[in-house]
């Protein structure tokens, strides 16, 4: 019995709808009619026998089959268009859309001014930011890569470390006057903290030094949140200690306005990572990003700026 090749088209739009969550959402980016995106769904179900996606008057969900389906769809079409861009004559312009996620408070501070350059340098490139402290989904959500700053486990995504991001103990020199300076982690208890929600063991703080060794704590907290910025105005009217990283205190550290509590026991540091899917075929325009963010974020401005 000769085997049918398999119907790549339809595999590529199916990835592309459950990215865009719409048959005209994937039709405009792909630049297709509904009705052709449809069809491409409809033969697809008709083949296997059952249906990937669950559509209702509001709303299109994948179904259990569809969900797992979806890895290996998004990876023929991420593949389609790289071996496209290949086959392209390299002396085009790079075009198209980039989709990136990157942490919130990093990305707000940090991305538009390292952007500049590369904008100007690819003009029919477009980006798309997702800047957000949420965990996201590269495969299933559709993007092309994602900055994280992590202690990053393992995982089948590949990853580049571009720096190392130090996380700091730090309060207002009033606010440390007033309720003392610790020495050891156990002595925080007697402090206010204000506390990140979106770290891997929340409110467990660890420290280490080259002789004790490590030590962690879980201070009594004041103030929970789930992004790192608003802990900047509290720790500057003196309401507590927070671990900060060094991206969003540094300017406040080299200006005297708050300071390093507990430096003989320093945390863990974090890496500022850039997480890609499995595939190691990429578009020309993915693979030009990242390695200008790699080059522009190896040496951060914030690394040892207030010594």
């Amino acid at each position: 019995m000769t085997r049918r090749l398999p119907d790549l088209e339809a595999w590529a739009i199916f990835a592309k709808v459950a990215e865009r969550g719409s048959f005209s959402g994937a039709a405009n980016e792909l630049g297709l009619s509904n009705p052709t995106v449809s069809k491409a769904i409809g033969r697809l179900e008709a083949r296997l026998g059952f249906a990937l996606l669950a559509r209702t008057s509001r709303r299109l969900s994948l179904t259990e089959a569809g969900r797992a389906s979806l890895e290996r769809a998004a990876r023929i079409l991420s593949e389609g268009e790289a071996v496209e861009d290949e086959a392209a004559d390299q002396s085009s312009a790079p075009r198209g859309l980039v989709r990136v996620s990157a942490p919130l408070s990093f990305g707000t501070a940090y991305l538009g001014a390292a952007l500049s350059d590369f904008l100007t340098a690819y003009p029919e490139i477009t980006l798309e930011l997702e800047l957000s402290d949420r965990r996201i989904d590269l495969v299933a959500e559709g993007f092309d890569f994602a900055l994280r700053i992590a202690a990053l486990e393992d995982s089948s995504l590949l990853s580049r470390r571009l720096c190392t991001v130090r996380l700091l103990l730090v309060g207002a020199p009033e606010y440390l006057a007033a309720r003392g300076r610790p020495t050891h982690p156990g002595e925080l208890r007697r402090h206010h903290a204000l506390a990140y929600t979106g770290s891997a063991q929340k409110g467990v703080w660890r420290f280490s030094h080259p002789l004790f060794g490590e030590e962690m704590v879980e201070p009594p907290v004041r103030v929970w949140a789930d992004n790192a910025d608003m802990f900047n105005p509290l720790l500057l009217a003196g309401h507590g200690l927070a671990l900060q990283p060094e991206f969003l205190v540094w300017r406040e550290l080299r200006d005297g306005l708050l300071e390093i509590a507990m430096p003989d026991w320093p945390p863990r540091p974090l890496g500022l990572h850039l997480v890609m899917p499995p595939n190691p075929l990429r578009p020309q325009r993915v693979q030009l990003l990242i390695d200008y963010l790699a080059k522009a974020l190896a040496a951060p401005p914030w690394a040892m700026a207030h010594g």
